[in-house]
């Protein structure tokens, strides 16, 4: 990770870690450096955001960089990260921008950025924009008269994004009552239109965003309220999407939570038995849970694991052609249909599997175990000095012993925060607290806690 851009673009408190003027350089770097790939063209980049209120602050900053190095902007307006990333990767961008702290509070935002296949950019391209951003390559020319960028209104691409997901399922939702949870975000003017034309019943949540209330007590990071509308509607599915709606998570119909480890089984599952799971293998990041693996182990499925972050799935996914691959969060690839976290994609899928089938989705749920599992997060003053520590790996490696095969422990630093997260699964809840605990209180111990 480098100074500005951590696994999930550059992110942080809009005009506090992410200004104005930092966006402004990001769309100076941005337009020049594409620009040098084609000499005599101009770049072409496409820019969303969500309904944060600062997102139209960083649009318009960007937006400025960007032409005055003579780019041309696409304007996406208000639309979620997935939708940037397939308007990119087919109608011929050298860039996309998503504006976007995805699942944070709405004072916070973040710059994603793509190259032209829909995945993240290089990290050494984040790299040469840091020291653009920190004055370390000196001056980029502004482009003048006729060179000088212009911004189009390309609201088109949005809708023909939402046109494609009507085109993926084989079977109409017909009278099956569907909850969605739209965040206050980015899915608000999305995610409804699709289930809609696919024939569901839809009830829709949180689709009324002020600016201020996108992530707020509701989404995939606030399950409980798609929960309470599933058991009051009586409703046969609920999805939870978050303000960007790169990721998601599901509710069956009593209202119990269906995550991303137990939508990658369900989907994993039934694409082995239709026979296109290639190469019977399915993605995984080290946070998923213990009783995944056993399960695909049981179903005679091969998995990978990846350090946390969809876009090492994603690349483990397009490196060696693995058609689905997520995170227990919520952010679910499907490589046929897109190259990054989709989650009105990942709802599709759900819902292509329990009318496939036809079983309710809590029975296809049932059969995975998922092992007791607790997170804990300490807030730190060195996320590495913490976890290079000889007495913090000390307790880490004597937790991992006394676990063995039943269970395990992994501590990393958060690639957005100033966190080591400690994570334990076990057969109990007891033993999950007590082992975090253990390392926990060693790193308190040591003086790393803010």
């Amino acid at each position: 990770m480098g100074k500005y851009f951590g696994t999930d673009g550059f992110r942080g408190e809009a005009n506090v870690a992410l200004t104005a003027e930092k966006a402004f350089r990001v769309g100076r770097f941005l337009g020049w450096y594409y620009g040098q790939q084609h000499p005599g063209k101009r770049a072409d980049i496409a820019i969303g955001k969500d309904t944060r209120r600062s997102s139209y602050m960083l649009e318009y900053a960007l937006t400025a960089g960007l032409v005055s190095s003579g780019a041309d902007v696409y304007l996406l307006h208000v639309t979620t990260t997935p939708s940037v990333s397939y308007v990119v990767r087919t109608d011929g961008f050298d860039c996309g921008i998503m504006i976007s702290a995805s699942h944070n509070p709405y004072y916070d935002n973040g710059i994603k950025i793509m190259r032209a296949n829909g995945q993240k950019i290089e990290p050494e391209i984040e790299a040469k924009i840091e020291a653009y951003i920190d004055g370390e390559l000196g001056d980029i020319p502004c482009s003048v008269r006729e060179d000088i960028g212009r911004t189009i209104d390309y609201s088109q691409g949005r809708n023909r994004y939402i046109g494609y997901l009507m085109t993926i399922p084989s079977r109409a939702f017909k009278n099956r009552k569907v909850g969605l949870d739209c965040a206050n975000g980015a899915s608000s003017n999305i995610a409804k239109s699709v289930f809609e034309a696919l024939g569901a019943d839809v009830t829709v949540i949180n689709n009324d965003p002020d600016g201020l209330n996108i992530n707020e007590n509701c989404g995939s990071t606030h399950i409980g309220a798609i929960q309470q509308l599933v058991r009051e509607k009586k409703l046969d599915i609920g999805f939870a999407y978050d303000g960007d709606a790169d990721r998601c998570l599901c509710v069956d119909e009593n209202g119990d939570v269906i995550d991303g480890d137990a939508i990658m089984y369900i989907c994993g599952k039934y694409m082995k038995e239709q026979g296109v799971l290639s190469e019977n293998t399915v993605v995984t990041t080290v946070m998923s849970n213990l009783g995944l693996y056993k399960a695909f182990e049981r179903e005679g499925i091969a998995y990978k694991q990846t350090p946390v972050g969809d876009k090492y799935v994603a690349e483990e996914m397009i490196n060696n052609g693995y058609d689905i691959g997520g995170e227990q969060s919520g952010h679910i690839i499907f490589g046929k249909y897109s190259t990054t976290g989709d989650g009105i994609l990942t709802s599709i899928m759900v819902m292509q599997c329990m009318i496939e089938k036809k079983r309710p989705i809590s029975e296809l749920a049932r059969e995975l175990e998922i092992y007791p599992q607790v997170l804990k997060n300490i807030r730190v003053t060195d996320k590495k000095a913490a976890q290079d520590d000889a007495d913090v790996k000390a307790a880490v490696k004597k937790a991992a012993d006394e676990l063995g095969s039943n269970g395990r422990i992994l501590v990393r630093e958060s690639g957005t925060e100033p966190l080591v997260r400690v994570m334990v699964e076990a057969t109990t809840t007891e033993l999950c607290e007590k082992y975090t605990d253990s390392v926990i209180a060693v790193i308190k111990e040591k003086g790393y806690e803010v």
